[in-house]
């Protein structure tokens, strides 16, 4: 019976691992997406790190990537740029290989 005690706990402490794995990749992509928002919006650097920040938060509030999409499409059209969801998302898709890159390498 201790084999499969010990067999549970080891799937229990996996599924723990790759949860926070995906959380840690998540926030540091929504990091990423942000401060590329930031360049292309021309943010100083002090509002840059801010709005970054923000988008993380912004994440947090909802399942899946709508919210921070939804955010995005709108701040750059209120700050005059043409960029719509689909270039979004591909910005979001590129910078979810950057951020898993990021944090392999810090392993």
């Amino acid at each position: 019976m201790t084999t499969f005690d010990d067999r549970e706990r080891s799937f229990e402490a996996k599924f723990a691992r790759d949860d926070e794995l995906a959380f840690r990749v998540t926030a540091r992509r929504n990091r990423l997406l942000g401060q590329w928002a930031a360049a292309e919006m021309r943010l100083t650097r002090e509002e840059g790190d801010a709005y970054a920040t923000a988008l993380v938060h912004a994440d947090l509030r909802g399942e899946g990537d709508d919210d921070v999409v939804r955010k995005l499409v709108g701040d750059m059209t209120a700050a005059g740029l043409d960029h719509d969801e689909a270039t979004v998302r591909r910005a979001l898709a590129t910078q979810m290989i950057e951020a898993r890159r990021q944090l392999m390498e810090a392993q």
